[in-house]
């Protein structure tokens, strides 16, 4: 799957071979804004036996990895293979605006449709107004708010659970 769009940004699939530039997206892209974990070190790793690369769709702009989306089944369960869960969404800070973040959504909820997958759903940080924004602009909805989740940067912040129904 590989698709340009009009602004010359590419959605296409990730290869193991794109490691090192996803490691130095996540690094670009970091911010207790969006994370609960310290920055990944420059010589971290995405890819292992539970993140593989057929989990990920890129963005691409000029051949450079712009940004990513990383989305799976919610557990190994048969009783919920149905769904799909965004677990990372990063866009390089000097591509932001240009409308990629809304792309990968779309192409990850796309590409679980075309697998006959019925909801994809996600977590979001409270405090990170706009990625909640950008997820409603997606037709996410909230489906449910853990209070005080998380320890970050000095405050509590309350992990939101959002959700959206791609067929049926």
């Amino acid at each position: 799957m590989a698709a340009m769009r009009a602004d010359g940004v590419t959605i296409r699939a990730a290869r193991a071979k794109d490691e090192r530039s996803l490691v130095a997206l996540d690094r670009a892209a970091w911010s207790w804004l969006s994370d609960v974990i310290p920055q990944p070190a420059e010589d971290a790793t995405i890819f292992d036996e539970r993140c593989t690369p057929d989990q990920y769709l890129l963005a691409e702009l000029d051949g450079r990895i712009v940004g990513y989306i990383r989305h799976v089944p919610p557990t190994p369960l048969p009783s919920n293979q149905h769904i799909r869960q965004i677990r990372g969404l990063a866009v390089s800070p000097a591509a932001r605006g240009r409308g990629i973040g809304r792309a990968l959504v779309e192409a990850a909820c796309d590409a679980a449709r075309a697998e006959g997958i019925r909801r994809m759903t996600l977590r979001v940080l409270a405090h990170n107004a706009p990625a909640r924004r950008l997820y409603e602009r997606c037709g996410f909805q909230v489906d449910g708010v853990s209070p005080e989740e998380f320890w970050i940067d000095g405050a509590y912040v309350d992990d939101i659970a959002m959700g959206r129904r791609l067929n049926g």
